[in-house]
């Protein structure tokens, strides 16, 4: 069967693995996860800071955000709002962790 080979993490033709991401990639993909993981811990233990400044970027002048109105509906109930923030962050957790270890794997082979 024919086989491309290149560097980095890609499909061969006969649909072979090359499953190795870069030193690079790996790096910058736990540093993505580290800021994820920094605002998650604001929310968990920083929750009114949190609320806070969300609300301030929301609400600042000039506004970069598209979708404002629609972001400044749901947090007008704080207490939902936090509520619902927290229950995603929970799977978010699950998802990057289990993210973090198949990169890590990966590279790691």
């Amino acid at each position: 069967m024919l086989s491309r080979k290149t560097s980095g993490p890609c499909v061969t033709l006969d649909g072979e693995m090359i499953t190795q991401p870069s030193l690079g990639f790996v790096i910058v993909f736990l540093l993505f996860s580290l800021v994820f993981f920094s605002n998650t811990y604001r929310l968990w233990f920083k929750t009114d800071e949190y609320y806070q400044d969300i609300y301030n970027s929301l609400t600042g002048r000039p506004s970069l955000y598209p979708f404002k109105e629609f972001f400044l509906k749901r947090m007008e109930n704080k207490k939902n709002w936090v509520f619902w923030q927290k229950v995603f962050s929970l799977l978010g957790i699950l998802a990057v962790l289990l993210a973090d270890a198949l990169v890590v794997m990966a590279y790691l082979q």
